[in-house]
């Protein structure tokens, strides 16, 4: 699915210049559950942005599905973004102003789904993360894990072929963490590839391989099963 080569990434200001990506390279098979774990300022969170096609590399080459995407403009990245990736942040990134409903429905809209159809393909996702009964709820009537779980939601509902996680449990108790790495791994037993940055070793304990980083490179590499 993903096949990434000699990746970099370079921040520059007038002072300094920060590689954040350097000459990376990995591989991530369809339907893999895979963790990135290393120290804070390692590259991870610029590793994940470019794969979610949030910004794009100065360097290498990134193959999505057999397609170059390396050199796509934003309009390029954000078209295959829409119709392939969904995203789980520690901050959920819930619209405060939306209910859950309409979070969740948010991506449907964007990718121009018809209102007749938008009602059944949301009410299908948020039973799949048991919170239909919280649809007409705003996110700060909610819980945390609530919370997570209407981000999950929204992730899912387009059904995207990718999910990536962002410290998906970092603002969560350890009830509620286990809960989400229950239902990432559940879509992922479903067929759905989760890449998931984290620093929490037991929760990269649920991925079937850990890529682990230092100074914008892949140093070590375990198989789990």
């Amino acid at each position: 699915m993903i096949k990434i080569t000699d990746l970099e990434k370079i921040y520059r200001t007038t002072e300094v210049e920060t590689v954040a990506l350097d000459r990376m390279s990995l591989e991530i098979i369809e339907h893999e559950f895979v963790a990135v774990m290393g120290p804070s300022g390692c590259g991870k969170s610029t590793l994940l942005n470019i794969l979610g096609m949030l910004d794009k590399s100065d360097g290498g080459s990134f193959l999505f599905n057999g397609v170059e995407v390396a050199n796509f403009d934003e309009n390029g990245r954000c078209d295959l973004r829409r119709q392939n990736i969904g995203f789980v942040f520690q901050s959920f990134n819930l619209i405060d102003e939306l209910s859950v409903f309409e979070n969740v429905e948010l991506p449907l809209v964007y990718n121009q789904i018809k209102a007749a159809e938008r009602k059944s393909i949301v009410e299908a996702a948020l039973d799949r993360v048991q919170m239909m009964h919280r649809r007409n709820h705003y996110p700060s009537q909610l819980s945390g894990g609530q919370q997570q779980r209407a981000a999950v939601a929204r992730a899912v509902v387009n059904s995207p072929k990718l999910i990536l996680a962002d410290e998906p449990t970092g603002n969560l108790d350890s009830r509620n963490g286990a809960e989400v790495m229950n239902m990432l791994t559940e879509l992922n037993n479903a067929g759905t590839t989760i890449v998931m940055v984290t620093h929490s070793e037991h929760d990269a304990l649920y991925a079937q391989r850990i890529i682990r980083m230092l100074d914008g490179r892949t140093v070590l590499e375990n198989t789990m099963f």
